[in-house]
């Protein structure tokens, strides 16, 4: 989307286990409006067998959904969400899925890891993924180490640190700022058509990281 025209970006939200997509929508809606003032936030909402591990499945309806009803600038996602936007990414940078649609500029990945099947592995992340991507991690995370793992499988991320557990951190004024920077620069770029998809040079991959503090009592941790 070109935003110069008055028509915001389009960021699909994707939800975790055991929440929605209007919990996350609401979450994220206590940063500060800044970091989206130029985004169209769209939630897709898992169905019961994606609760059963049915993420192949899962997998299929959201491609559909892309297809449908995009195309989408960005991708946002808490825990599993976040762990199938990364796979999503992975699999279209292979040339997989999602071949005629124009590319992703940017994850916000919160508390997101990798997929563990090797065959999964194999394929989704076989090279850097040259998407910008900005990753929060808790410290008490107890999905920690998976969360660092996804990071890695992105060129140049931005990793920000927060001390909480498994959950959708409030931003303080820092935080804000450096988020905001990253999703305000994706709106004063032209807009990519479907047949003219951008190809990034490849580098090597570096991880950016900044610690970030949370407001006394304002993070709300989500269970898995």
């Amino acid at each position: 989307m070109d935003t110069s025209q008055g028509m915001k970006m389009k960021i699909l939200c994707l939800h975790g286990f055991r929440t929605s997509g209007n919990s996350l929508k609401k979450q994220i809606s206590r940063w500060d409006p800044s970091i989206f003032a130029n985004f169209d936030m769209v939630t897709f909402f898992f169905p019961l067998f994606y609760l059963l591990g049915k993420e192949k499945r899962v997998h299929i309806l959201l491609v559909r959904h892309i297809t449908n009803n995009g195309p989408f600038d960005c991708l946002l996602g808490f825990s599993q969400g976040a762990a199938l936007a990364g796979l999503l990414l992975g699999y279209k940078a292979q040339g997989n899925i999602l071949k005629y649609n124009p590319e992703f500029k940017l994850l916000i990945s919160i508390s997101g890891s990798k997929f563990r099947e090797p065959t999964i592995c194999k394929v989704a992340y076989a090279e850097p993924i040259m998407v910008k991507s900005v990753h929060l991690i808790g410290e008490k995370d107890w999905l920690k180490l998976p969360t660092e793992e996804l990071a890695t499988a992105f060129e140049k991320p931005l990793v920000i640190r927060h001390p909480q557990g498994h959950t959708v951190p409030r931003l303080s004024e820092q935080d804000t700022s450096i988020i905001s920077k990253w999703t305000n620069e994706f709106c004063i770029l032209p807009s990519i058509s479907i047949n003219s998809l951008k190809n990034d040079d490849n580098g090597s991959s570096e991880v950016q990281e900044k610690s970030i503090g949370i407001e006394k009592g304002e993070a709300e941790s989500l269970e898995m």
